[in-house]
């Protein structure tokens, strides 16, 4: 003898699961992880155009982004849109862009990147003096990178920074560095 399926009650048990996933990963998306498309080439090849990423929220609560991190964060002449780039000067630090490097402190040596695509086409020198609780932010594609040394408001506040990138999703897994 088949027994009677109470359709109300297994309409109720799955409401109840579909719920709370959307609680879950509503508190995840908001408090612990930051989910973001890179639509352009200005990361390349750390990270693809049109690659998804995603980030911790949680990675600066107690410590401060350190040079080379990839971060995702508020545009500052826009932020309504999220950027993703790396921290390059940090705060109360001068960069320096001169012969297609970029020399911090008044260094004479340059900066050791070897993330960036292809070394970067000379451009007329400039200077940054980055003000505290700011960073100076760069794409490793230096050469078709919308990036601090173009932007109206070139210093992204501290308060901006939405989250440290951990690794890249799709299309693929990678850890990123």
């Amino acid at each position: 003898m088949k027994e009677k399926i109470n359709w109300k009650k297994e309409l109720w048990e799955w409401l109840k699961i579909i719920l709370s996933a959307a609680v879950i990963a509503l508190v995840l998306n908001t408090f612990i992880i930051a989910n973001s498309k890179v639509p352009s080439g200005s990361m390349e090849n750390t990270i693809m155009t049109n690659d998804r990423v995603i980030g911790s929220r949680l990675s600066y609560l107690f410590d401060d982004p350190q040079r080379g991190d990839i971060v995702i964060f508020h545009y500052p002449d826009n932020e309504k849109i999220y950027y993703v780039k790396r921290v390059i000067g940090l705060p109360g630090e001068t960069v320096d862009i001169r012969g297609g490097h970029v020399y911090l402190n008044g260094s004479e040596e340059p900066l050791e990147e070897e993330y960036i695509r292809e070394p970067m086409i000379p451009e007329e020198p400039a200077h940054y003096e980055v003000p505290e609780g700011c960073y100076f932010m760069l794409g490793d594609n230096r050469n078709y990178s919308s990036d601090a040394r173009v932007w109206k408001n070139t210093y992204v506040k501290k308060k901006k920074i939405v989250a440290k990138v951990l690794f890249r999703y799709f299309p693929g897994f990678k850890k990123i560095e």
